[in-house]
């Protein structure tokens, strides 16, 4: 009976005809042709039935039942899937209700993707996902190319291979066996309530979805198509060559000429285009970075992901940087637009609607770079406009009031000039001397480059990635910067080495520490022997690092060593970290939290308004034209409970379209 049900496990399979990689879930789910194949389920952890939608078994009525029953929790690895598909094929089912094991993965330290997770977790082999799963989807879950061999059709169903559809039900039915070991595994490292709260709001918004100017896209990419086929005709009359955008083919034309280049990566081709080089082969080289321009695919992702309302849906990732919980941009990739420095907008904006090429090249020159600044522009409100505000310097915020950087926080309790309050400690010159017009402005891009990169420990090769010396600074002078500051945040410093050796200290002793309201332990359970370095943080959130230990590292020193994914390789493996990276850690993880509070309050406060999408520290709100940026920004500053003392501070202003100010 429903009445004794708990808990309801299940994962589904699938067909659309949308690539759900390029579309993402929910216009995937909103196609015509979409259907459930196969419903998978398990009851309270116990044996698991599988339904064949597909050939016209039906769920059982007290599995519908218990799909929106909340007394009944259902289970499923990236549970958002699930919920909205079945919603879609009209099974009703309330987000409230569910509980992602994909999601409690992230929040322990491991990867995405159920086959890499239990993997990851040690999971025996009877109870990992069947590798045979990609191949299955691909047959039955997409469309397929018209063939002789095939008959011409489009599609293959179970009566196309009735062994492989066989396989294809043990693979569903294996998924719930897995799904169910990794949450036995994870339970006993719950998430705080706060933070399934945040999980179902963030679905909610990513459901909504955010509306696309599509006049403008369509035009944006009519233009690029013309400006691209008048440039690739251009290098065509000057190299001869049947395809000169071909690396195949450019790499031997420029070798005749005596220009010796290894590939036409981007920043082979840049490096290139410094030197002294014959007018036709640096032409021939700019086109090609032309061509090769990245930015113009964000309309393409906006063109493709855009559903039958023009609302692009599930541009955000919830807990997509599991180190710190941090969102992750999906599909256009919202994390890392282009900034927008043209001061005419509006007119820009016109000039591309109408598919002005001419009154593009006229006023602003470099069509292609305009088109990348407009990218912003293609979002548009359904209300009255966009209230866009952001946290002002959260993460100098959260490092000066962790570290008790006292000089620091009373700059952010008054005029807020950090950089030119930076360069002041920095070079002992008063702050007031700092300004433009004054020689001492050279300065503040000093301090400025110093308090963006040098607070995680970083030393002269922070510097350099922060593009120190493409900024004017020398390589002589960056050692002196690095002392400069270091003497200015004494207590920042100080804050790398107590989070270092209190961390090696608990790894050494197993007893944890508490400190600064942070709190630094070894969690285990000895059934599956899962060990955890954790950092409680000031909100009560945990950071997990899994199977951590000591070794030496690339200096030959003790160090923490724990299981994460690569940044680089994407692969499960080794990692080391310091005092200054676990600072990192920390700050932005106290930084995302205190986003993840003011998001909360700004869903409560203002409910005629739309909270649509947040990027960075950023949020943007479609929003009636009563409500004043002064009182979102108002909410964004607000004291925090568990961070007494840190002062938060909150700048925007209104648009009639996405833009940076």
């Amino acid at each position: 009976m429903v009445m004794l049900m708990k808990h309801l496990s299940i994962d589904i399979e699938t067909y659309s005809d949308e690539p759900i990689g390029k579309t993402g879930l929910y216009k995937y789910a909103q196609s015509d042709a979409f259907e459930i194949l196969l419903f998978a389920y398990s009851i309270d952890f116990g044996e698991v039935h599988l339904i064949d939608l597909a050939q016209g078994e039906e769920i059982p009525r007290d599995i519908i039942d218990a799909l929106n029953n909340e007394g009944v929790t259902k289970h499923a690895y990236n549970a958002p899937f699930e919920w909205y598909c079945l919603n879609r094929a009209g099974y009703e089912t309330a987000i409230e209700q569910w509980q992602d094991t994909m999601f409690h993965g992230l929040y322990c330290g491991y990867t995405a993707g159920l086959e890499a997770t239990g993997k990851a977790l040690g999971l025996p082999s009877d109870k990992q996902k069947l590798s045979a799963g990609k191949a299955l989807i691909r047959y039955f879950c997409v469309p397929c190319n018209p063939t002789r061999s095939n008959g011409q059709r489009n599609r293959n169903l179970p009566a196309h291979d009735l062994d492989r559809w066989e396989l294809f039900k043990e693979y569903c039915i294996q998924d719930v066996i897995t799904e169910m070991e990794i949450y036995n595994r994870l339970r006993l490292f719950p998430i705080p309530e706060k933070e399934q709260k945040s999980w179902i709001r963030d679905i909610k918004m990513n459901s909504k979805g955010i509306m696309v100017d599509v006049d403008f896209i369509n035009s944006v990419l009519y233009i690029n198509d013309v400006i691209d086929t008048e440039m690739l005709q251009e290098a065509i009359s000057i190299t001869k060559l049947d395809n000169p955008n071909s690396t195949a083919q450019l790499l031997p034309w420029l070798n005749e000429r005596g220009i010796e280049m290894e590939n036409m990566q981007k920043g082979t081709v840049s490096s290139e285009l410094e030197k002294d080089l014959p007018e036709d082969i640096k032409r021939v080289l700019e086109i090609r970075q032309e061509l090769s321009k990245t930015s113009i695919k964000k309309y393409v992702a906006m063109d493709v992901a855009k559903g039958k309302d023009n609302r692009v849906r599930g541009l955000l990732q919830f807990y997509g940087a599991n180190r710190t919980g941090r969102w992750a941009g999906r599909l256009v990739q919202m994390q890392n637009l282009p900034r927008n420095y043209i001061g005419t907008l509006d007119e820009a904006r016109r000039l591309a609607k109408s598919k002005n090429i001419e009154g593009l090249e006229l006023i602003y020159g470099n069509v292609s770079d305009t088109l990348s600044q407009l990218i912003r522009t293609a979002f548009i409100p359904t209300k009255d406009k966009f209230i866009v505000a952001d946290f002002s310097a959260i993460e100098a915020r959260v490092i000066a009031w962790l570290a008790d950087e006292r000089w620091v926080q009373d700059v952010f309790a008054s005029h807020g000039k950090i950089y030119e309050a930076t360069a002041s400690q920095m070079f002992g010159v008063p702050i007031e001397k700092i300004t433009r017009g004054n020689p001492e402005y050279d300065l503040r891009q000093k301090g400025k480059i110093a308090q963006l990169a040098l607070g995680y420990q970083g030393s002269v090769g922070a510097l350099k990635a922060m593009n120190a010396l493409e900024m004017g600074l020398t390589e002589e002078e960056l050692p002196d910067i690095v002392h400069r500051w270091r003497n200015a945040n004494s207590n920042i410093v100080s804050l790398w080495y107590e989070i270092g050796e209190n961390a090696m200290a608990v790894m050494y002793d197993s007893q944890p520490i508490s400190f600064r309201g942070l709190t630094f332990a070894i969690e285990s359970e000895l059934i599956y022997g899962q060990d955890f370095f954790t950092v409680t943080l000031p909100s009560k959130r945990k950071l997990f690092y899994p199977k951590p230990f000591i070794k030496d590292n690339a200096f030959g020193r003790p160090a923490l060593h724990y299981y994460g994914i690569n940044q680089q390789t994407k692969k499960w493996q080794e990692e080391s970290t310091y005092g200054g990276k676990l600072t990192e850690n920390i700050v932005q993880a106290i930084a995302r939290d205190c986003l993840a509070l003011s998001i909360n309050r700004i869903i409560d406060r203002f409910e005629q308004a739309d909270l649509l999408m947040h990027v960075h520290d950023e949020v943007i709100m479609d929003s009636p034209e009563e409500l004043t940026v002064e009182e979102v920004c108002n909410v964004l500053g607000e004291s925090i409970d568990w961070a007494p003392g840190l002062i938060l501070k909150a700048d925007g202003f209104e648009c009639s379209y996405y833009q940076k100010d």
